[in-house]
């Protein structure tokens, strides 16, 4: 019988996964709030700004936070499956970080302009939207600079609500082409492309906007503390996706080990190159990785740092790993020893995360490298969301692109001078 089955959803394995996953959002909504509550909550959501850190777990409550994520994920999943693309692991990290920023930023109202701003500029380049569909998913990160223009924009409401729309479109019309660009610059070390180049456009028209006297007032919404029921439901549903995929890969947990081979440096799509199966578990593990050390450090399980937990999980599908990623996460723990930050700061419990990003770098040149990597990054990214006044959701990929395109050269320099040094004494 099982045979049958798993003969039967071949090819739709992720698929299955991430309606599944739609289904344990919205349950988990209802079971957090009542339908008032949760009706309440999404108006507060869609009415509020959402610059770093809106936190909607305290802003709008767990319920409204949980249904949101469903909502936001039910939209982008709906959008693959209209343009036919298959679910490898860059479709999974895509998901994921949306599922992410759902807790902390992103509805189905800001990120609406963006995604039509993308449409736009495949329809005016004759290009299949499947060519730009992820770069249309990832790119609403920036869905907080549409709401907020809303709010600062001296003119009157519906005016300001109009030009919001105008500069989302501008927004999404422009990503495609530079984050293309912006890829050969850290040449795939930052797995949150997408993300750098998004923080090169919000410190763009931040900077614009600041010339004509427009000022962003900094936002920080926060929930302290752990809740025991969310968590244990977060443990159950990552012990359900290593239980699933280790099914799906016809029950050799082996599997999960050959993911490590890889560096992870972009493209890695560990979909491709091993199975939905084993991609499933090593999904999981990072999860649970991420999970436990919030966990372990006494941090607040957040809707910011909930959310990094759900998009390390969708990006061990895409680049990251059991062998890559500890070393980054090491390294910004390592940081919090020796400078400022405690490991409890929310910005550096959200970083160590998100240092997930540079696992390429510890693939590639090692764990030492790795941990040098995770330290930097914790330093870099308590300064970059100032650049943009916090309306670029991805300000971690952000500050990875920038620790990437400052370390890389410098490591293959290092070792293309020990390279040639050992040439000479060979001859």
């Amino acid at each position: 019988m099982g045979e049958k089955l798993l003969k039967k959803i071949s090819g739709k394995e992720l698929k299955l996964f991430t309606y599944a996953t739609i289904i344990f959002l919205f349950c988990a909504a209802f079971m957090l709030a009542t339908p008032g509550e949760i009706i309440r909550g999404m108006w507060t959501i869609i009415i509020s700004r959402d610059a770093l850190i809106t936190d909607y777990f305290k802003l709008a409550g767990y319920g409204a936070s949980f249904f949101n994520a469903g909502l936001v994920l039910l939209i982008t999943t709906t959008l693959v499956g209209a343009v036919k693309l298959p679910y490898t692991g860059i479709t999974m990290a895509a998901l994921f970080i949306d599922v992410c920023y759902s807790f902390w930023g992103k509805n189905p109202v800001n990120m609406l302009p963006i995604l039509a701003g993308v449409f736009l500029y495949a329809k005016v380049h004759k290009a299949p939207l499947t060519r730009y569909l992820y770069t249309a998913i990832f790119g609403i990160c920036m869905g907080p600079f549409v709401t907020e223009m809303v709010y600062i924009l001296p003119f009157s409401f519906p005016v300001n609500l109009l030009l919001s729309f105008v500069v989302g479109i501008i927004i999404g019309y422009v990503l495609p082409p530079l984050s293309v660009h912006t890829a050969s610059m850290h040449l795939g070390y930052d797995l949150f492309n997408v993300g750098f180049s998004a923080g090169i456009l919000a410190f763009i028209l931040v900077s614009f906007m600041k010339s004509f006297s427009v000022e962003f007032e900094s936002v920080f919404i926060w929930q302290e503390g752990v809740h025991v029921g969310i968590t244990v439901g977060v443990y159950l549903y990552l012990l359900l996706a290593f239980a699933y995929g280790w099914w799906v890969s016809g029950k050799k947990i082996g599997k999960l080990w050959k993911i490590t081979r890889h560096p992870g440096r972009a493209v890695a799509d560990f979909v491709i190159m091993d199975g939905p199966g084993a991609t499933l578990m090593n999904m999981s593990v990072i999860g649970l990785i991420c999970e436990t050390y919030i966990l372990l450090i006494g941090g607040d399980l957040s809707g910011p740092v909930q959310g990094a937990v759900f998009m390390a999980f969708g990006f061990a599908a895409f680049g990251a790993h059991i062998k890559n990623f500890p070393p980054v996460l090491l390294g910004v723990f390592l940081s919090t020893l020796i400078t400022q930050y405690e490991a409890t700061t929310p910005g550096i419990q959200i970083a160590a995360l998100f240092a997930v990003g540079l696992s390429p770098i510890a693939g590639q040149f090692g764990p030492v490298l790795g941990i040098v990597a995770g330290f930097l990054h914790a330093a870099v990214v308590m300064c970059t969301s100032q650049f943009y006044g916090g309306l670029n959701l991805y300000n971690n990929g952000f500050a990875a692109g920038w620790v990437a395109i400052i370390m890389v050269p410098v490591i293959e320099s290092m070792m293309q001078h020990y390279k040639n040094r050992q040439k000479k004494k060979g001859e």
